[in-house]
């Protein structure tokens, strides 16, 4: 068994969001992503699928054309090469969870 805090040991980054492994486990990796409105991450894709889940604040998420507009508690699950963009409208607290294939360095490459 495995446990973790998504609140816990929190670091807002003044330049770019601030990525962190919360559980690495035999089938999937959980990642937390911290925001400060005006943040952005870049178009990207995933190379499996992915659930965005956002446990506080806002973000405009940016896929197939739409600008979703998504708040504490909201969920989206995208298939394997959609394209999409993260831009935050309020400082936020994401959950992001990956295959276990998927690399954390992927991730954070986008937000450089």
């Amino acid at each position: 068994m495995k446990t973790a805090s998504i609140t816990d040991q929190l670091v807002y980054k003044t330049d770019k969001p601030a990525i962190s492994v919360l559980l690495d486990s035999n089938h999937s990796k959980e990642i937390r992503i911290v925001m400060r409105k005006g943040q952005i991450m870049k178009e990207h894709k995933a190379p499996a699928p992915i659930v965005v889940s956002i446990f506080e604040g806002a973000i405009e998420f940016g896929v197939n054309g739409e600008k979703l507009q998504l708040k504490k508690g909201d969920l989206i699950a995208l298939e394997a090469h959609v394209p999409h963009d993260l831009l935050c409208t309020a400082d936020c607290i994401v959950r992001l969870s990956l295959s276990k294939t998927d690399s954390v360095n992927r991730v954070e490459r986008v937000v450089e």
